[in-house]
């Protein structure tokens, strides 16, 4: 295993008042790390907290979950990654990335940071790789936050339309389809509201920053196992989180896994649909916030 710190980007001084033209100042390499036959980009808040770990939804990154980075690194070690093929971590070449692949980078990261048993928090596909991970690893498991996600494939009604899209941003690239797409990451209320315009800018910004590659991440989706048969191996706490304008993996999918995981807890998010993290983060980070008080205060005993 050996770490390779990202390129350093070189910028101005010219562009600050006061400071010689040719003077740079240079970013701080992001932490990258190879493991599995690919290097993945994560971001390491550090401290001495318990370890969690975010792991991010389709067409993401690690900006996801920068509001419960932001309010959680105080007192918890946070660690966000991106998935193989998205983000700032390598391509891969395989036609499908699948779910399978993708628990087992994230078994060899928590092994190779050293972390121990983690608190994992996955929203949609980081979901359908924590449910893999809680069931096949528990040992690196202390709690399990499922966010807008479902342990069944995906509905044979979404597949032709997915498809669809997919090979037009294979092929035109992802800002074609982005129009799209937004309504099925978002829910009505945020896509509507005319006080969240620099937030929906933000977030479209992003997404269109996917490469055409992302092809390889999506048919991993559409086409994925379900997972269902194995949630009766997962012991540890989970919360399972859900907006309830959510389309993508709608209430019943949450309600699966509640039924399937003993002793799991549901909160639904209003007015959010499937990234409820940014869409509603002051109520996701007070459901999570309350959900980890609750396992520290069990350990402590």
């Amino acid at each position: 295993m050996a770490l390779a710190p990202s390129a350093r980007i070189p910028t101005s001084r010219s562009l600050i008042p006061g400071l010689p033209t040719r003077l740079q100042i240079v970013s701080e390499p992001m932490p990258k790390i190879h493991l599995n036959n690919a290097e993945l980009h994560y971001e390491d808040s550090g401290g001495s907290g318990v370890p969690i770990v975010f792991s991010h939804g389709l067409l993401w990154n690690t900006t996801l979950f920068a509001p419960q980075v932001a309010a959680l690194k105080q007192n918890y070690r946070c660690i966000a990654y991106d998935h193989r093929g998205q983000g700032q971590s390598s391509d891969d070449t395989r036609k499908v990335i699948d779910m399978d692949l993708l628990t087992e980078d994230v078994v060899a990261l928590i092994r190779a940071l050293n972390l121990g048993p983690v608190h994992f928090c996955g929203l949609s596909m980081g979901g359908f790789v924590g449910m893999r991970l809680a069931a096949r690893h528990p040992d690196l498991v202390r709690s399990l936050i499922l966010c807008e996600t479902s342990p069944e494939k995906e509905p044979l009604e979404n597949v032709p339309r997915y498809k669809r899209l997919n090979m037009a941003a294979r092929w035109l690239g992802p800002r074609v389809v982005m129009p799209k797409v937004m309504p099925i990451l978002f829910g009505k209320t945020v896509l509507a509201d005319p006080a969240r315009a620099n937030d929906r800018q933000g977030w479209l910004h992003q997404l269109n920053k996917n490469r055409r590659s992302v092809w390889r991440a999506v048919n991993g989706v559409i086409l994925r196992d379900p997972i269902t048969s194995e949630l009766s191996k997962i012991s540890a706490p989970t919360l399972v989180i859900v907006g309830d304008e959510d389309t993508a993996t709608v209430l019943a999918k949450s309600e699966c896994i509640v039924a399937g995981i003993k002793g799991s807890k549901l909160v639904v998010i209003p007015n959010a649909g499937h990234s409820s993290s940014v869409e509603q983060p002051a109520i996701f980070n007070a459901a999570l916030e309350s959900f980890l008080a609750d396992i520290d205060q069990e350990e402590s005993c």
